[in-house]
């Protein structure tokens, strides 16, 4: 991509926008970066660019800033209705996505995965199989560091395993990765969109520059893609725990995938650590793409067994009088929240909440029913989830996360499951998923009798 003097804006001074700024900047573009926010980070990240010497404005959008530019690259958080997307459409001015960018300057073998729930387990294992087979592999995205941030480290040999969600992929054009995953699409977003189509939709653009060289993967099990066989010029594999599907499937209890035309056995249930069905479809998927990638079968039942899985995603914290206290601050979604119930073999008192998505929460009512036998509220969203769940369970509000534990611990007895699954982000409280997680553990700590003080 030839950018050398041209004006380019990028607007948003997150991970994203910083490194597509500093790749623009390398490669002779003159830069000019926006963000409307004046936080001590964006503070920070401006320090670091102007003294690269791109131009930075934080606190506010200029139009100044757009104008004249021959491209607009967008963070994914920004929206259509933001100041310099209005600008640009009024100028004509051209507008991609940080991944589009990334994408057209990556050198390398792109595996993309997008989903509900799921994408960062699958983006780190599949990951792990690759490495472990010797291949040299940069796993980016959504999950971490950026694309563009990761340019430098690859070239033509290498894997990129790429997180993606629906914000990056409504501004792509060219991106075409070699192998795409979509492992589930369910009720998300619907703060950012208008209707569940349109982030459906969105999700759908990851295949839509595939052709007969690439392949998609799709779960066989999630009726919703079943259905996309005949809208893809790709190759497709599908992958199932319910039946023999054509890729990799569950059998006897064990994982098996096809490989060069053979049925390979990859590993059984009990070798997987990770808890839950999800994590079984999560395996299946990981495996299927590795093996389509080049990784041999073999090795992959040892990464496999030493596979921990990721922090705050159902990940036990304390045992506690014999209560179980389980971190699912990733459980950002209604339907991750209702797989983390079903993964669950003991009576749980439910911690969930945050900033509203406007999700429908009722779809977890009967596994509430079944599975809950306290839930506590936290933040925002606590209304919404008290007014959808109506009475299928005692509720109780709790002030902050402290305070929600110090709840479910009285609420808890003796084999019982204290289980923080938000269905909501974190941003009505928390910077993010992984300081909610972080908070809830500190929270467990205390009531341990072994913490430090911490101010919220």
């Amino acid at each position: 991509m030839d950018v050398k003097g041209k004006k380019i804006t990028v607007v948003g001074l997150g991970n994203s926008g910083v490194n597509a700024a500093i790749l623009l900047n390398s490669a002779g573009a003159r830069v000019w970066a926006t963000d409307s926010s004046d936080t001590p980070s964006t503070k920070n990240m401006r320090k670091t660019l102007e003294a690269k010497g791109i131009k930075v404005e934080t606190g506010s959008h200029s139009e100044s800033f757009v104008k004249d530019s021959s491209l607009v690259v967008l963070s994914p958080g920004v929206e259509d209705s933001s100041e310099p997307v209005r600008w640009a459409n009024r100028f004509k001015i051209p507008m991609i996505g940080e991944m589009e960018l990334g994408c057209r300057f990556c050198k390398g073998n792109i595996i993309a995965i997008t989903g509900t729930n799921g994408k960062s387990t699958v983006t780190t294992l599949i990951g792990e199989l690759l490495k472990s087979g010797g291949k040299d592999t940069v796993v980016c995205g959504n999950i971490g560091n950026s694309l563009c941030g990761e340019i430098s480290r690859i070239n033509k040999n290498t894997w990129v395993v790429l997180e993606v969600s629906s914000f990056q992929l409504e501004r792509i054009e060219n991106f075409k990765p070699r192998i795409a995953l979509i492992l589930n699409i369910r009720d998300d977003h619907m703060d950012r969109y208008s209707k569940f189509s349109d982030y459906f939709n969105a999700k759908l653009k990851i295949f839509s520059n595939q052709d007969g060289d690439d392949t998609l993967i799709l779960n066989y099990d999630a009726k919703e893609l079943r259905g996309l066989e005949g809208k893809a010029r790709s190759k497709i594999l599908f992958y199932s725990r319910l039946k023999k599907a054509k890729g990799a499937y569950l059998k006897d209890q064990k994982v098996y995938c096809l490989s060069g035309g053979e049925e390979k056995e990859i590993c059984a249930v009990n070798d997987i650590p990770l808890k839950g069905l999800h994590n079984v479809e999560n395996v299946l998927a990981s495996v299927l793409a590795a093996a389509v990638a080049g990784a041999e079968p073999g090795p992959m039942k040892d990464v496999i067994k030493k596979f921990k899985g990721l922090s705050h995603r159902f990940e036990t914290v304390a045992i506690i009088d014999g209560v179980d206290y389980i971190d699912d601050s990733k459980g950002t979604t209604v339907d991750s929240t209702y797989r983390a119930l079903e993964s669950c073999a003991k009576p749980v008192v439910l911690i969930a909440g945050g900033k509203d998505k406007h999700s429908d929460y009722s779809a977890v009512k009967d596994i509430v029913k079944r599975k809950v036998k306290e839930l506590v509220l936290i933040g925002e969203a606590s209304g919404a989830i008290r007014k959808a769940i109506g009475g299928a369970v005692a509720t109780h509000q709790a002030k902050d996360m402290f305070d929600a534990v110090r709840l479910a611990r009285g609420l808890a007895q003796k084999d019982d499951i204290v289980l923080l699954s938000p269905m909501c982000s974190s941003f009505d409280m928390f910077s993010s998923y992984k300081e909610r997680g972080e908070v809830f553990k500190k929270a467990v700590d205390c009531i341990k009798g072994s913490c430090q003080k911490v101010k919220i």
